[in-house]
């Protein structure tokens, strides 16, 4: 690199902003947000009827929690390797993998937070009639939240910085400048590209840490006594 070339240089991300190629920065920042988004939703859908299911039958959750474990150990790029000859040079060859690891942190959230609802809440509840769908969804889901969201919250921001892993197969979102700054040393680019998913990780934090209160407002009236 050239003595005299800045190590930041601000001409570059107005001229990269926004300027009609697919590697601009709102381009890439979007591609990032998706990958890194969808893998915590269908994580959580998936994790809830299996956490559910480890609830209800003990002797499943070992066996769901091994497998996890298991996949969850694999390195992301081996698993996007292996999906590229099925789902190609797109967003499903990231999206697949998060997934799995999301599940391997989320249904053991699952687990642990209905575990935590007390004995005599679910016995009070069957006292006042609650059919089992009810007291799930009214009684033992909501006691369960602050622990399920604290899984969503380690899973947002690991998806968000396991995207860029992607880049080693043209599919990582801002993870992409990285592998330009490399290739031309030339640092802007990896810079934007970490100081844009450090603020998209504490944007995502923040968003779950809202919902959470939204869901437990008995929560903040406890602290406000």
């Amino acid at each position: 690199m050239d003595d005299q070339q800045p190590l930041f240089k601000w001409s570059w991300v107005t001229s990269n902003w926004d300027n009609d190629t697919p590697n601009s920065i709102v381009n890439l920042l979007q591609a990032h947000t998706v990958m890194a988004g969808v893998p915590v939703i269908l994580g959580l859908i998936l994790a809830l009827p299996l956490g559910l299911a480890c609830v209800r039958w003990r002797w499943l959750y070992q066996p769901v929690a091994g497998l996890m474990n298991t996949v969850y150990a694999l390195p992301s790029l081996a698993l996007f390797t292996i999906l590229l000859s099925m789902t190609g040079f797109t967003y499903t060859t990231v999206i697949i993998p998060l997934t799995l690891y999301a599940l391997a942190v989320l249904i053991p959230a699952v687990v642990d937070g209905l575990g935590s609802v007390p004995d005599h809440v679910r016995q009070s509840a069957v006292a006042m009639g609650y059919t089992p769908l009810r007291r799930l969804i009214g009684v033992e889901l909501p006691i369960a939240v602050p622990v399920v969201l604290a899984g969503v919250r380690v899973v947002a921001v690991s998806s968000i910085s396991l995207v860029s892993v992607g880049a080693l197969i043209g599919q990582g979102g801002l993870g992409n400048y990285f592998i330009d700054a490399f290739q031309r040393d030339f640092y802007t680019p990896a810079i934007v590209g970490i100081v844009l998913i450090v603020l998209l990780a504490l944007v995502a934090d923040g968003i779950v840490l809202t919902v959470q209160r939204l869901l437990t407002p008995w929560v903040r009236a406890r602290r406000a006594r």
